[in-house]
This record gives structure tokens, sequence and C-alpha cells, in this order.
């Protein structure tokens, strides 16, 4: 049995989300991915203006006048969610924790998938692989993966975002859309997303928190790294300081942004400060126009 608790807090995360994909992905979702090719549907005679190169010559012989195969689009997709639950996600300095962000935009695009008809799948990691659970179809199933994302409580505090892409590439390997939810503080993850990228549609979205890029000056602070444990005293009011940090912070999102330009991964960033609806739907959008 679920308790109730947990069965009203998926259905408030349903609710919500539901009433964004109708209110304003209507369609973004659809026109952001293509389907797997053309998919023969039927054969009809041969008319003015269409391509002599669709006639079909053996049905033509048979009948006796030209007839022409109509094709339509294979739509049907395999959407995966590779999501990290490793402890910098409870981590949140103005609306709302990483984690908790990471939660609803996977609700976002679950929704969304199913509401095209297409299979839904979970991969939640650490540094260890936690959760799987294979793609499937419909609403009851994409509420199983709603309620893993709430209730799930991680065994490892790392991140090891290169095992969860191998472990991807084993479990899926037909081509699907692969959307990886991180903050991406994590090591040794080029070449396995190299490999990813080459075999699935892979989208990266990165969650952050303005804190991370920007301490206000109050004095000594003490930061521990969720991960690991570690702690440091740290003044914020030392200019020097303050600009080595920023300089880091710098260096790393440089790092990840030619890692993403290299390997031809999309990128999506959110932000705990401003939502993540807005930045997914541009990111629809401006998908659409390159696939016209």
């Amino acid at each position: 049995m679920i308790p109730k608790e947990v069965l009203q807090k998926v259905r408030q995360i349903e609710i919500r989300t539901r009433r964004i994909v109708d209110s304003v992905m209507s369609g973004e979702y659809h026109s952001a991915f293509k389907g797997r090719g053309m998919e023969f549907s039927e054969v009809r005679q041969y008319m003015d203006g269409d391509d002599v190169r669709t006639i079909d010559w053996n049905v033509t012989a048979r009948m006796g006048s030209p007839y022409i195969k109509k094709y339509i689009e294979e739509r049907e997709l395999t959407v995966m969610l590779v999501v990290d639950a490793s402890s910098s996600g409870n981590f949140g300095s103005i609306n709302k924790f990483k984690g908790e962000m990471a939660v609803e935009l996977c609700s976002l695009l679950a929704f969304s998938a199913i509401r095209n008809n297409d299979r839904v799948g979970l991969v939640i990691f650490t540094s260890d692989i936690e959760v799987y659970i294979p793609p499937r179809k419909g609403k009851n199933h994409v509420l199983r993966v709603i309620r893993e994302l709430l209730y799930f409580q991680p065994k490892h505090k790392g991140t090891d975002i290169g095992n969860a892409l191998k472990f991807l590439n084993q479990v899926q390997t037909k081509t699907s859309v692969v959307f990886l939810v991180s903050d991406f503080i994590s090591a040794n993850f080029e070449t396995p997303l190299r490999v990813a990228a080459k075999r699935h549609d892979l989208v990266a979205i990165s969650i952050t928190d303005p804190r991370e890029e920007s301490i206000p000056r109050v004095g000594l602070i003490e930061l521990e790294d969720a991960e690991t444990g570690e702690s440091i005293l740290f003044d914020t009011r030392d200019k020097k300081s303050l600009a080595i940090y920023r300089r880091e912070i710098g260096r790393r999102r440089e790092k990840l942004d030619e890692l993403m330009r290299t390997t031809g991964v999309d990128e999506i960033r959110v932000s705990t400060d401003t939502g993540y609806v807005t930045p997914i739907v541009k990111f629809f959008r401006n998908r659409e126009k390159i696939l016209r």
C-alpha cells in the first residue's frame, strides 16, 4: 500500500505539471524531436502533382494504372530520464533545492512524452546506479516514475555521470531521447558523454543555484562539500579569495560549455531562482526551428 501523503504529493505534482503541459507546452515537445523515420501506410492512385519517385511499380503493373506509396512519420519515441540524485542536489538558497527542481522538470518532460504516446524510462544515479525503470507507456507508468523520483532515498552521496551514461548505453541499445539532469559537479565523464551523444539524442539539463556562483560578503563562513563531508572556513570579505573562487567557477563553466559544444550535446540551463518552464519551452522552440 502506498501511503496517503505520498499519493497526495504525486497528485499535486501531476495537476501542476499537466496544467503546464496543456497550457504552455502543447505542441512544443512534439515538434522538437524527430520520429524514428517514415513508415509505409498505404497505396493510392497517382494524381497530378504527385512525386513520380513514390510510384509503386508492382501495384501499378498489376492494376494497369499508376499507384503511389503513402508514408507517415513513425512518431513513437523512447524518452529516458537520467537523473542525478547525489547529495549536492540537497542545496538551494532561493525557492527550492536543486533536487526538487529536478523532480518537477522531469515530471513535466514525462507528461509531455506520454501525451505524445511515447515511452518513458528512468535511471537514478549517484556514484552508483540506484534505480532503473525500463521505458513504458501510459499515465500509470509515469506516475510510478514520479513517485520514485519524489521519495527515493539514495544509498550513496557521490556523483558518477560517466558510470550512469555507460549503464544507459548498455540497457538502451536503440536510439532514444535522453535528458541528462544534473548539476554536473562530476569528473571524468567526457568519453561516455561522447559515446552516448553519438548513439542517442542527448540533452543535458544543468541545474544551478545562484549561491554556487556568487557568495555574499558576510564575513567568515563554513563551506561543506555535501558529497564528501569535507569543510573549510572561507572569509567572504577577502577579495583575493573571492576572486579565486569566481575564477574557478568560471573555468568549470567554460569547460562544460566546451564539452557540450564539441560533443554536439544540447544544453538547457535552469536555476533555482528563475524556474525551469521558460528555458525548456525556449529550447523546444529553438529545436523546432532547426528541424524545419
